[in-house]
């Protein structure tokens, strides 16, 4: 590692993680889920949060390779039933409501030699099986954030064209120390900053409560309906403790759910999808009455229709979000083949589960009034990224007056 100061900063984006992004106080439980390749980053993380009073901190242990040959040559009983004792134990994360952090630094193409069929039907198992931490974080029953590290073959995958595996990671490192503001002097009072500026539009957006949004752009018209009483958010989210918490960092988007019901066109991806361990490009989707009726994609066309038949929610969409094109990590040019980043450089949407607290009462809702109210309800949630500096979008209201919000990719 030759990145200059390298220890020292990612020290403090340890420190980040754990007092920002999930707000670690006086007796929480901790979990956090990170690769093996990043052990330094591991300790640092469990050492902020004890010192910041942390009740325990438990470390769940990531890898591709092994991930890859289970999936690839497990029995297939092992696909499709979770053990009790995994459901039992995030149950009980969930039951005391414990932090979550997940750190993301895998291959984008980790499983692509794997079957599709065989990574769906485990991906539609844990997906049941693990219902009840899904249903409390998109309820935001406890703090959680996802946040990035340098694994060499994601760094590889960006960075192809330079000389050595050092300097591949070395230049992503310094690509997410920039997006998450380890280079300003005080990184946690630049994100305090940054969150009040997008709560500020977000309000905005949540005086107008606009009935829908038509989207255009090239290979894009399409137009979304939007609930009553729906909320947009920023990048600070508060828990049921009334805790603040970041659930996504860097983060340039604020959003809400859809009507499930009431989305109709066409719309195509402007970046690459890296989901279930393999790259998607070129998808296009055609929507009828809040379902997908057609779908295309130039790369990926298997693992994009399994996806889509994970449950009749993952035909439709659980959230809408606006990122303009001028963002930081748009403006850097560069294609992180993550969707944690690739969000972050453009609009986008999300096929599968809405966010109960997209809705005004949401998380006191049961699924069956969430539905009611029309937010989709899936065991997926997979965003895809749609936005461009060619993309215009109007608010319409109610009474049929049009809003311009972006043209050419930029609020307007």
């Amino acid at each position: 590692m030759t990145l200059p100061k390298f220890k020292e900063n990612l020290e403090k984006y340890a420190k980040l993680i754990a007092a920002v992004g999930v707000n670690v106080s006086h007796n929480h439980s901790v979990v956090l889920n990170i690769a093996v390749e990043q052990q330094e980053l591991a300790r640092l993380i469990v050492q902020e949060a004890y010192q910041l009073g942390a009740a325990e901190v438990i470390v769940q242990w990531q890898d591709d390779i092994i991930q890859k040959e289970f999936l690839s040559h497990a029995a297939d009983k092992f696909l499709t039933t979770i053990p009790a004792y995994k459901v039992e134990e995030v149950n009980s994360f969930v039951e005391k409501g414990a932090s979550r952090i997940s750190v993301v630094s895998s291959d984008p193409d980790a499983l692509a030699t794997v079957d599709p069929h065989r990574v769906a039907v485990y991906q539609q198992a844990s997906g049941k099986a693990l219902f009840a931490l899904r249903q409390a974080t998109q309820a935001n029953k406890m703090s959680w954030t996802v946040v990035a590290a340098a694994g060499p073959n994601w760094a590889a995958k960006v960075f192809p064209d330079l000389a050595s595996p050092e300097e591949q990671v070395d230049a992503l490192w310094d690509q997410i120390f920039k997006t998450t503001r380890i280079y300003e002097t005080d990184p946690v009072a630049a994100w305090q900053a940054h969150d009040a500026k997008l709560a500020t539009k977000a309000a905005e957006l949540n005086q107008e409560q606009f009935d829908a949004l038509h989207y255009t752009a090239p290979g894009t018209d399409l137009t979304i309906g939007l609930p009553k009483n729906h909320l947009w958010e920023g990048a600070g989210s508060f828990n049921s403790r009334g805790e603040k918490f970041m659930a996504n960092m860097p983060t340039e988007e604020v959003f809400t759910a859809p009507d499930r019901r009431r989305i109709d066109g066409v719309v195509s991806s402007t970046k690459p999808l890296s989901y279930a361990g393999n790259t998607l490009t070129g998808m296009k989707f055609t929507f009828e009455k809040g379902k997908v009726v057609a779908v295309s994609a130039e790369q990926g066309q298997e693992v994009l229709e399994k996806l889509l038949e994970t449950d009749a929610g993952a035909k439709s969409l659980g959230e809408v979000a606006l990122v303009p094109d001028p963002s930081p990590i748009s403006q850097s040019g560069i294609t992180f083949y993550n969707t944690l980043f690739d969000e972050n450089a453009s609009n986008h949407l999300a096929l599968g589960s809405a966010y109960a607290f997209s809705l005004k009462g949401g998380t006191t809702m049961s699924e069956e009034e969430l539905e009611a109210a029309g937010l989709n309800r899936s065991q997926t949630h997979v965003d895809f990224m749609i936005g461009s500096a060619k993309m215009n979008i109007d608010g319409l209201r109610s009474d049929g007056t049009i809003v311009p919000l972006f043209r050419n990719g930029d609020w307007a």
